[in-house]
């Protein structure tokens, strides 16, 4: 998202290159020129796009070209008028179905074929959704991150942040993107009760002490 404060400390450079390391592995396997998919989960203040942000970085230091997408871009309704909406369709409707996952998915169709896209992108300062034009033939991976990421289709490695939205209370507020209230806590509790749900897809675990695991099967 546009305008987005990123908070990156050594926790999210390390385990980034613990999620490197295993990206690297799995890549080899794959063809010349195979367009990979990463996918970053978690809840609010989890540390999404800073994790992101970071293990990008390393990509690219490999010499790939690689873009982060943002799911929260992908919300039907807008920033401006999501609480109300909620409020007015009950704090039951909190969850996956309230992304636009048509053109999420078309999206991801565009970047395997290396086409051009016409993507969203709110802007946190004017609480707009603008439009992103971007040129998928010459990115070679992309990292989708975002609460309901690891649940897009098409991706080759899941990863789920294994914190919750008491734990990432600090990060919350330091942040300064959001005003509690008992509304607030209520739709935190929601995307909390639908992650969990998402939680035994991935491929890998970032824990509490922000150490990468394998998932316990």
């Amino acid at each position: 998202m546009l305008g987005d404060v990123l908070l990156i400390n050594d926790l999210h450079k390390r385990a980034a290159v613990s999620i490197h390391n295993s990206l690297n592995e799995i890549m080899e396997a794959k063809k010349n020129g195979y367009k990979y998919i990463v996918a970053i989960s978690g809840e609010s203040g989890a540390g999404k796009s800073e994790l992101s942000h970071s293990l990008a970085l390393l990509i690219k230091a490999d010499g790939k070209r690689v873009k982060v997408l943002h799911t929260d871009n992908y919300y039907k309704v807008p920033p401006t008028e999501r609480t109300e909406w909620r409020k007015k369709n009950g704090v039951s409707k909190v969850g996956v179905n309230e992304y636009d996952w048509k053109l999420l998915n078309r999206n991801i169709k565009e970047f395997r074929e290396g086409r051009e896209a016409l993507m969203p992108c709110i802007d946190i300062i004017s609480q707009q959704t603008d439009k992103l034009i971007t040129d998928f033939s010459v990115i070679d991976v992309l990292v989708v991150d975002g609460l309901y990421a690891i649940k897009t289709k098409g991706i080759d490695l899941k990863i789920f942040i294994d914190l919750t939205y008491h734990e990432t209370k600090m990060e919350r507020v330091v942040r300064g993107k959001e005003l509690m209230d008992e509304f607030r806590s209520s739709v935190l509790e929601m995307e909390h009760q639908n992650l969990l749900k998402l939680k035994p897809s991935a491929q890998l675990i970032v824990n509490k002490n922000y150490d990468v695991v394998l998932p316990e099967r």
